[in-house]
Parts: C-alpha cells; structure tokens; sequence
C-alpha cells in the first residue's frame, strides 16, 4: 500500500487527541464498461466506542473525493448480509444495485 505504483489508498478518522478511530482502504481499477477506473472501497472499520457518531458516513463521503479527484466512474463496496447496522448507512449514502457476489477462494 506504501508503493506509489501501486493503487491503493487509505484514509483514516481520528479524534481530537490525535488517536485514529477509523479507517477505510481503497482500490483503483479499470472496468471493462467505461473509460473511468472504478474504486473499490475495500475496508471500512470504526472503532466500536466510536460508531455511531458519524465516523463511517465521513470516511465514506471522503473516499467519494477521493475517488472524483482520479475521475473516477464509480465508487463500490460490498457488506455481509447480517450487517444491518451498515447497510441502514449504506443505503443513505448509495444505491444498491441487487447483484449477488459469487466466489471460490482458490487459495
């Protein structure tokens, strides 16, 4: 994630003493339906004694200008089924399109 070459970003949410309380972690890549690259918005972590107090609405909203910056098409994540807590932001903050995610680890 340090190498410059590579297309990986991170942003992180700290409080008023400097201590970070959230992260998230970014992903650029080219799409086969658009001239954009797209950004995928890998990881997003609140710390449990700061959730709900707008952490993750930020950390969202700045991968979004982080994402305009390197006009990008479009901005995606995906979420467990079982997170409602995140999906009840989610659904404030983007539209979800209803596509199943299929997988097979190969590792």
């Amino acid at each position: 994630m340090l190498d410059p070459n590579e297309p990986m970003f991170a942003l992180g949410a700290f409080d008023g003493q400097g201590k970070m309380v959230g992260f998230t972690h970014m992903v650029y890549h080219r799409g086969t339906w658009s001239a954009e690259d797209h950004c995928y918005l890998e990881d997003l972590f609140t710390a449990p004694e700061s959730r709900g107090k707008g952490i993750g609405r930020a950390l969202i909203e700045g991968v979004y200008q982080h994402a305009q910056a390197k006009s990008c098409q479009r901005v995606y994540w995906h979420t467990h089924e079982t997170n409602a807590a995140g999906q009840a932001l989610y659904d404030k903050l983007a539209d979800k399109p209803g596509f199943i995610q299929y997988r097979k680890d190969l590792v």
